[in-house]
């Protein structure tokens, strides 16, 4: 076991492959588990403080999880499945199963802030760690922003349902979609924001009060959805067919999303190697169960053909099941907090892992430094808001929901990978949690995650490649040189 007492050091190692010998030998160069561990929590100008318990750990992962994909973007996924979208919510779970229990593995034995970008980085080399890491920009960051688009169809359901007025489309929808401006967006950010400039502990009880509030909301939603539903509006089942399913579990995969949260707070968690594993698989199984509950009542009391064009579906179905405003003000209400909830937790989780990458010198020093009062990095905070607002202020979210998919996918596929890879190099590596019946849950985790990504649209893979080269660019221009692991080898 580890002594996380121990005072971490910010020296560089070499790779115990020796100095790098060209190029390629540079792009292969790993950081040995033992230094990631030992640098847990050092940042430039003060330290991250080790204050979560396995409880806020896994308050942060459903935090991250638990929202928009069942307030929001079920209502793109049942047009594409039909009431099969509850089978989809099954699919894209299984996907996020594998990955997790691969999460849970490298988590325990490797608890760090960097997530995927730090285990890529102690079994695959320098350039698969960059790859992961800028994917994990684009699965939290740019979630972050998919998800503040959606918070503001549920704020105007409130303010209609309570004071009778909603916010003008020019400045409550983005360019291509009625408006100028998503300012409830950047609002939501905003306000996440503010909470983190806190610390890790502050803003951990603010996300646990708000989780407590969606959860109730959503068994709410089940308890009087139940009493409209129409055995007619289960058939038939599957109007799309596989094809129908499979592309509802694509989309509805951006739902399961951020369980993997609790392993960004690897170095602000109390005990680490015991409470990231538990808090990742007890994360999972609680959102999964409720996304099917869900999805199961609402296809039941609304013909499946209605969740078309509509992203405030679970309000609407309150309405329509009681014949009351109140209840789809009240469910609006809930909404309004879990995705709030969703924002403010993952955008915690991306300023940990910048924080890790910056610590290796792969992205500018801002992103590691500390704030010695709160301890928390309150620059990486300013500047990833700002940048998130600005894309949920102004892009779509459908475009921006599929871009975090198939970021997200990519990244879990690598987890795969590298518990793989670690379990052959380090099969004596203490570890609290393993994946049972490996290789095989990895393998299959693995493909789970490509076909998954087959399966959405080819715009996305678009989007995708021109995501990739941009980073691919800034790394070979920047962090090659400036990483860390380079310098030490000079």
């Amino acid at each position: 076991m580890l002594d996380h007492g121990a005072a971490p050091t910010m020296t560089p190692q070499r790779d115990p492959g020796g100095p790098a010998q060209g190029l390629g030998s540079r792009l292969m160069r790993r950081k040995p588990v033992e230094q990631l561990v030992s640098e847990g929590g050092q940042g430039e100008g003060g330290t991250l403080r080790r204050s979560l318990t396995m409880w806020q750990l896994t308050m942060i992962s459903i935090g991250a999880t638990l929202g928009t994909g069942i307030f929001v973007v079920l209502g793109e996924a049942t047009p594409l499945a039909g009431p099969a979208v509850a089978i989809s919510f099954v699919v894209a779970g299984l996907t996020a199963l594998f990955s997790a229990l691969s999460y849970a593995e490298l988590a325990g034995a490797v608890p760090v802030s960097g997530s995927s970008y730090s285990y890529s980085y102690a079994t695959m080399g320098e350039l698969i760690a960059w790859v992961c890491g800028w994917c994990l920009v684009l699965e939290y960051g740019v979630s972050v922003a998919a998800v503040a688009v959606g918070w503001g169809e549920y704020l105007n359901e409130l303010l209609d349902g309570t004071i009778g007025v909603t916010i003008p489309d020019a400045v409550s929808a983005p360019i291509g979609e009625g408006g100028f401006i998503n300012l409830p967006a950047l609002v939501v950010v905003l306000l996440a924001m503010v909470f983190l400039m806190g610390g890790a502990k502050e803003s951990a009880r603010v996300n646990t009060v708000m989780v407590v509030i969606k959860i109730v909301t959503l068994l709410l939603f089940i308890g009087i959805g139940f009493l409209g539903i129409k055995a007619g509006n289960y058939t038939p089942l599957a109007p799309l067919g596989v094809t129908g399913i499979s592309a509802a579990a694509a989309t509805l995969f951006f739902s399961y999303i951020g369980f993997d949260a609790a392993s960004t707070a690897g170095e602000e968690a109390k005990n680490p190697k015991r409470d990231l594993p538990r808090a990742i698989m007890l994360s999972l199984l609680i959102v999964t169960v409720l996304y099917c509950l869900v999805a199961l009542v609402a296809v039941g009391a609304m013909p499946w053909q209605d969740f078309e064009g509509t992203e405030a579906a679970l309000a609407q179905i309150m309405k329509d099941v009681t014949g009351q405003s109140f209840w789809g003000v009240v469910l609006a209400a809930g909404a309004v907090v879990a995705i709030a909830s969703v924002v403010f937790a993952v955008l915690y989780g991306q300023t940990r892992i910048l924080f890790a990458m910056s610590r290796d010198g792969l992205v500018p020093k801002v992103f590691a430094r500390v704030n010695e009062k709160t301890g928390a990095p309150r620059a990486n905070t300013l500047i990833v808001s700002l940048f998130c607002g600005v894309l949920a202020a102004f892009i779509p979210l459908g475009e921006l929901a599929n871009a975090t998919s198939i970021g997200t996918l990519f990244a879990f596929g690598l987890v795969n990978v590298a518990v793989i890879i670690l379990r052959w190099k380090r099969p004596d590596m203490n570890r609290t949690f393993k994946v049972m019946l490996f290789p095989v849950t990895p393998i299959l985790g693995f493909g789970f995650c490509a076909y998954m990504m087959l399966s959405l649209p080819g715009i996305t893979w678009v989007w995708f490649g021109g995501w990739m080269a941009a980073g691919l660019v800034f790394y070979f221009l920047y962090g090659l040189r400036r990483s860390r692991l380079a310098t030490a080898e000079k």
